[in-house]
């Protein structure tokens, strides 16, 4: 096994990850979409060399599960036949409406390509871990809040110009602000981020550099500090590097010291306010020139090839010519009219898709469990139809689940409002926190789902009016819903 194949690297084409159900490969197009027949054939690869389940991850990543070391190998040489280019180093990554989107506040694109070419002439692709990721946010109907990434930049409109915020560790909202600046200054303040990055070694991210490090970044602005939101007054107007010199990089990387990152008072953030962080790609979405896009969700993110396959055809057939894979789990068919969408729609809803941004399923986080993933010991993915078949006045869009077969909690690494997390005593319960938390309480993995029936009934019983179903959680309290869990 490689390096890159071990549990928690990203499982690239040429390095699949071992799983509970065999390798595993997650790969991206170079040219942000695929055409419809080369997802057809893509799901025809899974069929023929992997377990025959296609799935999108959360951030917009396409994964083939199953795989043998040999059928591997064998997908990897289908998908270049295929002529599908994908991209291998750092991720760095733009929204699936990326250039499409009416609604843009920039065009991410061209920032994205000339940060990668930046990394690339650096020579930092070996020296990052890889999982060290990039976010470049254009803005606009879909944007990639939701994301998380060691650098984000994000496009912001400061009056009749465009500026781009840059930000470190985290999502749109938990996310550390460190400037906002011009598009140069901006593209080497994220390679100056990853270059400190790689200086801490292949297991650091953005979370590892110091404050000292962080302030000194934070110097590399040039608007004034009344536009920098979320600064705590208490720390005083940074002050220090012109932005683009060309010692300032050398400078600050010299501008270290061993202490952590501390929650202190004020502590900058990336909170911007008024962008929406619950946007689902699911929906019809004009573009900026003609036409349209029409969001699918996959259940869980998560569908048989075959199923997919028969989809892709039936958009084929009503005009589809380009399919982008979008995070939050779900695909995009550009180039549908109006009417054919309508009529995609009812197909996709009829086999099971989610075609409705407000369907319960987007609000669960479920991994394949079992029986289909050895290490799995519970049916996930069978618990989470039952509970938002049930529960779908419960499930808005403040409250997140997530269904895991076992501890290693691989379809939502990060924190949840309940976790249900399968295990040798069965389906224990996290309230807020990770599947790699030890559960307060437990109950047979076959009736996990009507233990979250009794949280939901506890709080449509308490809940005031108005109020959103994790405010509620949080005023029950974790014994309290942990309680209300395990009676029987």
């Amino acid at each position: 096994m490689n390096a890159f194949s071990r549990r928690g690297a990203c499982p690239a084409l040429s390095a699949p990850m071992q799983t509970g159900d065999g390798l595993l490969v997650r790969l991206n197009p170079v040219a942000g979409g695929l055409l419809p027949k080369s997802l057809i054939g893509l799901c025809e690869s899974a069929l023929r060399h992997g377990n025959g389940i296609m799935e999108v991850t959360a951030r917009g990543s396409l994964q083939i599960r199953g795989l043998t070391p040999e059928s591997a190998r064998l997908l990897a040489m289908e998908v270049d036949a295929l002529g599908i280019a994908v991209r291998t180093g750092v991720p760095v990554e733009t929204g699936p409406l990326a250039g499409l989107d009416p609604e843009e506040i920039a065009d991410p694109r061209p920032m994205a390509e000339r940060i990668r070419a930046a990394i690339e002439e650096a020579g930092l692709p070996p020296r990052l871990g890889p999982k060290v990721s990039v976010i470049i946010d254009g803005g606009g109907r879909l944007p990639m809040d939701a994301v998380t990434a060691d650098v984000r930049l994000a496009a912001m409109r400061t009056g009749a110009r465009t500026q781009w915020q840059v930000a470190v560790a985290g999502d749109g909202q938990t996310a550390m602000l460190l400037a906002m600046a011009e598009e140069d200054a901006a593209r080497d303040i994220a390679v100056a981020i990853l270059r400190m990055i790689a200086e801490k070694g292949r297991d650091a991210h953005a979370r590892d550099l110091t404050e000292r490090q962080l302030r000194s970044l934070a110097s590399w602005r040039v608007l004034p500090p009344s536009v920098l939101p979320d600064i705590s007054p208490s720390r005083g107007e940074i002050g220090g590097f012109v932005v683009g010199s060309s010692s300032a990089a050398s400078e600050i990387a010299e501008n270290r010291d061993q202490s952590a990152i501390s929650p202190l008072e004020g502590e900058m953030s990336g909170r911007t306010e008024g962008r929406a962080t619950d946007r689902q790609p699911i929906g019809v979405f004009n573009l900026a020139t003609t036409g349209t896009a029409l969001g699918i969700g996959l259940p869980f993110g998560s569908t048989p090839a075959q199923k997919l396959i028969d989809l892709t055809q039936e958009a084929l057939t009503l005009g589809a010519a380009e399919i982008r894979l979008a995070p939050g789990r779900a695909l995009l068919f550009l180039g549908l009219s109006q009417a054919a969408c309508l009529s995609f729609q009812k197909t996709a809803a009829t086999v099971g898709f989610v075609t409705d941004a407000a369907d319960p399923r987007t609000r669960i986080a479920a991994c394949p469990g079992a029986p289909a993933c050895a290490s799995g010991w519970i049916a996930t993915r069978d618990i989470a139809e039952i509970i938002a078949t049930e529960n779908r006045d419960i499930l808005d869009s403040s409250l997140t689940l997530h269904i895991s077969g076992c501890a290693k909690g691989c379809a939502r690494p990060g924190p949840a409002a309940l976790t249900l997390v399968g295990g040798e005593n069965g389906a224990g319960l996290v309230v807020d926190g990770t599947a790699k938390a030890l559960p307060a309480g437990y109950r047979p993995g076959y009736d996990a789902a009507h233990g979250i029936g009794r949280i939901a009934a506890a709080i449509r019983s308490a809940r005031h009016p108005g109020e959103t179903a994790a405010a509620c959680l949080a005023r029950l309290g974790a014994a309290g819903i942990t309680e209300i869990y395990r009676q029987e």
